[in-house]
């Protein structure tokens, strides 16, 4: 079993050519959810960078395997190589935090979970308004749990050199955890098949029994729902 004590150069190497797939595999599955003027090659070459970091800073006395592991640090590397460059527009961002605070207004104002219905009219658009809004979204940016902290203060890449970072950033997975817990049945079982099975959407629209493009709804307005709910998390 490898440790952080028995991470030699040779262990380094041995455990980078070993997990070198998973680079590509995860390049491609993001790649999906990504415009064509991502390459996909620039996703390999930052992923294995955080590969290399993986195999340096795996402790397996954590509990984790060196493939979870590997696995978060990976697409953490691939996702801000993503976001140095922002080529959401600057009405994507606006209409999220819109939907989002929209989201929180209905549901703190009847106490359980917002319907797309409702969402709307909290908007003073139609369905199909609500529904494009959605979609451009999801046309226009990739959707991370480390996004959920955007409009404010979030763990620093490398928060295992900073105490107070990776508390916040401990802070915040727990918070998630409790919030993807009260997501109706449906948008829990989205994220599921998404991030833990790796499905794409036509292949979770045929689970659901919805259109990919449901599907790709779905997966927007669960994000905002996630939003709305983890807005005060820090206060907590």
């Amino acid at each position: 079993m490898y440790t952080r004590a028995q991470g030699s150069a040779g262990s380094q190497d041995r455990l980078v050519e070993q997990f070198a797939p998973l680079v590509k595999r995860i390049a491609y599955h993001l790649l999906g959810r990504l415009p064509a003027s991502v390459q996909v090659d620039d996703l390999i070459q930052a992923g294995m960078i955080g590969l290399l970091e993986a195999s340096r800073k795996f402790d397996n006395s954590k509990g984790a395997s060196f493939e979870t592991y590997a696995g978060i640090r990976i697409r953490g590397a691939m996702l801000d190589e993503v976001r140095k460059g922002d080529w959401a527009p600057r009405s994507v961002h606006r209409n999220t935090r819109m939907v989002s605070d929209a989201v929180r207004a209905v549901e703190s104002r009847l106490g359980r979970d917002a319907k797309d219905q409702e969402i709307a009219a909290e908007l003073e658009m139609s369905l199909e308004e609500y529904y494009s809004i959605l979609n451009d979204t999801a046309g226009s940016k990739l959707f991370s749990f480390d996004d959920l902290l955007e409009s404010g203060t979030r763990a620093d890449a490398h928060g295992d050199e900073e105490p107070f970072g990776g508390l916040e950033d401990q802070r915040f997975r727990q918070a998630l955890v409790e919030a993807i817990d009260t997501l109706p049945e449906r948008e829990r079982l989205l994220l599921s098949l998404y991030y833990d099975e790796e499905l794409n959407l036509k292949e979770i629209g045929a689970v659901l029994g919805v259109s990919e493009s449901r599907v790709s709804q779905l997966h927007s307005q669960c994000a905002a729902r996630l939003r709305a709910r983890l807005g005060g998390w820090r206060n907590d």
